[in-house]
């Protein structure tokens, strides 16, 4: 009888085929097919279709038609709802208008230090430092701000809308 865990390290935690399906659709960054999924999580294709439609049920991933394949990639949209809702729950309104102010003092520093509007200017300002380590530090903070840019919107959605969600958020009784 064929068993749906992995069997090579006894000593190890095993993950059935479905978890790794399911832990590898959660980091496609770039539409997949299910066939490459199933390579991916040494699985079959139909296995990885079928958990790969679940998720597309659960509204975790996409589904897209292209070039005659159905590709698969997480769904932006409610993966930032989530995280949203995640910031809210594990937060204060206080902490995240803390954090909100840091990443925005921090991104200001970066400005007025380096005469710079944007990661990608302060990245193509690497070409007039003459020091390795300069050019690393100024690869390091490009880097930096480019996170902190996709996560400002985020913190601010989650701050803008904290009392609509944590008035939404209790059980009722």
């Amino acid at each position: 009888m064929s068993n749906e865990t992995d069997t090579a390290d006894p000593n190890a935690p095993s993950m059935t085929r479905g978890e790794r399906i399911r832990a590898a659709a959660r980091t496609l960054r770039t539409p997949r097919t299910a066939s490459w999924v199933a390579e991916e999580t040494e699985t079959t294709t139909k296995t990885a279709q079928k958990y790969l439609d679940q998720l597309v049920e659960d509204t975790v991933l996409q589904k897209i038609e292209r070039g005659g394949q159905t590709l698969y990639c997480v769904d932006q949209l409610m993966a930032t709802y989530r995280e949203v809702a995640t910031l809210q729950r594990e937060h204060d309104r206080e902490e995240l208008a803390d954090v909100l102010e840091s990443m925005r003092a921090r991104i200001a520093e970066w400005e007025a230090e380096y005469d710079v509007e944007s990661p990608s200017e302060l990245l193509a300002s690497v070409a007039d430092v003459d020091t390795p380590d300069g050019a690393e530090r100024r690869r390091e903070i490009a880097s930096e701000w480019d996170h902190l840019a996709d996560r400002l919107p985020v913190v601010k959605a989650a701050l803008k809308e904290y009392d609509w969600a944590t008035d939404r958020d209790g059980v009722p009784v």
